[in-house]
Formats: structure tokens, C-alpha cells, sequence
């Protein structure tokens, strides 16, 4: 198993206001946008990434963080394995994204996810 990337995730009702922050004062750009979720990368969809969020999507909260994996399968089946709360089912999302969030012994709930 290895990471991909780690996306800071934020939490807010005024995501056009914060994107706006990121993009002026760290020169992000918008590399998605789908209103409830907007991520802002170096150079499109570089290596620093930042997700402003209203919702987590399909009704769950939205994560401190999220994780992008290239075996899902395995690190939900090794998450099962130590015991670690799991927040959110594995979950195939509507827009491209197989996920499932989990919470870390300090309560921080993580998305774990691959791209489909």
C-alpha cells in the first residue's frame, strides 16, 4: 500500500469566501469544484492540496483529512483488523470515489479513498 496524497480538509458554510483566501494569499488554484467541496492545489493538482467543504458528501461530516491510497481493499481491511472506529462504511460515491472514514485515537476522522 502506498499514499498517494494528504488533503487538508475544511470545515465551513462560507466555501467561496475561504477558497478565495487560499487562492489569494497562497496562489492555489481551484483544481475541483463541486460547490459543497471546492480543492485547491499548486499548479492545477499538485502535490499541496486544501479542501474547503460544506458537507462531506452523501450526509457524512466533513473529515480533518483526507488520504488517498492505491489499495483501499487493503488498508479498510487492516483498519477493520486494529480496531479503529470506522465513522463511515467502505462507500463507492456517485462522483468517482470509493471511500471510507475512520477516526484515529485522537478523534481525528480521516477519509480514506482511491479514485475509481
Amino acid at each position: 500500500m502506498a499514499i498517494k496524497r494528504i488533503v487538508l480538509d475544511i470545515a465551513t458554510d462560507r466555501v467561496a469566501e475561504v477558497q478565495v483566501f487560499y487562492a489569494d494569499l497562497f496562489e492555489l488554484d481551484t483544481a475541483m469544484d463541486q460547490g459543497w467541496i471546492v480543492t485547491m492545489a499548486t499548479g492545477g493538482s499538485g502535490p499541496v492540496q486544501v479542501s474547503i467543504a460544506s458537507e462531506g458528501g452523501s450526509g457524512a461530516p466533513v473529515p480533518n483529512a483526507s488520504i488517498e491510497v492505491d489499495n483501499l481493499d487493503e488498508v479498510y481491511a487492516k483498519a477493520q483488523s486494529l480496531g479503529c472506529p470506522i465513522v463511515l462504511p467502505l462507500t463507492a460515491e456517485p462522483w468517482g470515489v470509493r471511500r471510507f472514514f475512520l477516526e484515529d485515537p485522537a478523534g481525528t476522522v480521516l477519509n480514506i479513498m482511491a479514485h475509481d
